[in-house]
């Protein structure tokens, strides 16, 4: 039988059969996930870093409860929009005043990335309020994760918080359906 491509053929090379393989596969794509991994360990933002965009993302927060009360679209776009942004340095001072009061900023370094933390006595194991990944911090902070205001919950220390003792009048009688749910037309005898 003639082939006429029989000079063309060639054997395929090593390089060629390793990436065409399945282990081939792989490990290329293992070693695109370690240098995104390496990468991503060696860009994490340092604390400073953290402590200042995170206090930069509350501080905007703050200003914006303070111009109207927001729906939770509101806060993603305005935690989206102050990765790119800086407030104002004035009102940063203030603001960071009032919250420094109720509340601790914590930031966690891990592997890949790291986050920053609010404690405070409202939530004491504390709420994430911001990522950092790749060099950049992503605030998540919403205006319910802070306390700026301490107030009493009680109007007396000694006061009952559920009233335990109620009227008779307070559950009303029972109305009357009629024969509605009374089919027994006996006597009252088993016989």
């Amino acid at each position: 039988m003639y082939q006429a491509d029989r000079g063309t053929y060639k054997k395929e090379t090593f390089t060629e059969l390793f990436y065409h393989s399945c282990l081939g596969k792989l490990i290329i794509m293992a070693v695109i996930v370690a240098f995104g991994l390496l990468f991503a360990n060696l860009s994490v933002p340092t604390e400073d870093d953290m402590i200042y965009n995170t206090a930069d993302g509350i501080s905007q927060c703050i200003n914006e409860n303070k111009l109207s009360k927001n729906d939770r679209i509101d806060d993603v776009v305005r935690n989206f929009t102050a990765i790119f942004t800086d407030s104002d340095s004035a009102s940063i001072i203030n603001n960071l005043k009032d919250f420094d009061k109720y509340n601790r900023l914590e930031v966690y370094r891990h592997t890949f990335y790291s986050t920053a933390r609010v404690h405070n006595n409202f939530r004491p194991e504390g709420t994430r309020v911001a990522i950092g990944i790749f060099g950049i911090v992503i605030p998540t902070v919403s205006y319910n994760d802070i306390v700026m205001t301490v107030g009493p919950v009680r109007k007396e220390y000694n006061q009952k918080i559920i009233e335990t003792n109620y009227d008779d009048e307070y559950f009303g009688t029972n109305p009357d359906l009629g024969n509605t749910y009374n089919t027994y037309q006996g006597d009252g005898s088993a016989e």
